[in-house]
């Protein structure tokens, strides 16, 4: 699939038919998100896989969004600060979420790019389903990624995000418009009055 294309299908579905993806398809959509910007090339990534029907209902639960049942199978992203921390100090913990952020993004359009349908979860109960899953205390559930075949019957069109304009500022906060290519480019020039000395 071309890239444009991936970044256009990409969507948010919270409704899956009882068709099972290839593990390998998830399998490859991680080594691929593994791929990305990391400070210092230092990956502190970690995926848990879940297929059991009984844990993703589990995790349905604790997530208070039952559709997360729906799924055949279900990624926790997950993030140990520690070395970050050890090397960068504070910043450590900014660049961990950094890196899950661009991990998770690479990982739901590889998905995409599989014909496979997914949606980043946000919303759960951290220490039960840290205790649920024995996921140390010290490592950050990032996202919840249900995936499976989109249901077409229930799922909408994608919505439409808000316009470029309304994201954009230009060399200071709140500057909405760019400095005209005339003005830039003659910036340097005094005023036509200070030629008439």
């Amino acid at each position: 699939m071309e890239f444009d294309e991936v970044i256009k299908k990409r969507r948010s579905v919270r409704s899956f038919l009882d068709k099972k993806p290839a593990w390998k398809d998830v399998l490859e959509a991680i080594d691929f998100s593994s791929q990305g910007p990391f400070a210092g090339n230092h990956n502190n990534i970690k995926f848990l896989i879940i297929e059991n029907k009984d844990m993703l209902r589990e995790l349905s639960n604790l997530a208070g969004q039952l559709w997360i049942s729906e799924s055949q199978i279900a990624v926790l992203v997950c993030s140990d600060d520690t070395n970050l921390e050890n090397i960068y100090g504070e910043r450590g913990r900014v660049y961990s979420r950094q890196q899950a952020g661009a991990t998770i993004t690479t990982f739901l359009l590889k998905l995409v790019d599989l014909g496979l349908s997914a949606c980043w979860v946000g919303s759960y109960d951290d220490l039960i389903v840290k205790q649920k899953l024995k996921i140390p205390e010290n490592v950050q559930i990032e996202a919840i990624i249900p995936i499976g075949y989109a249901d077409e019957t229930k799922n909408v069109s994608k919505v439409n995000k808000k316009s470029l304009e309304s994201s954009l500022f230009w060399e200071n906060w709140g500057e909405s418009r760019r400095m005209s290519l005339f003005e830039e480019d003659h910036k340097d020039i005094a005023p036509l009055g200070d030629y008439n000395r």
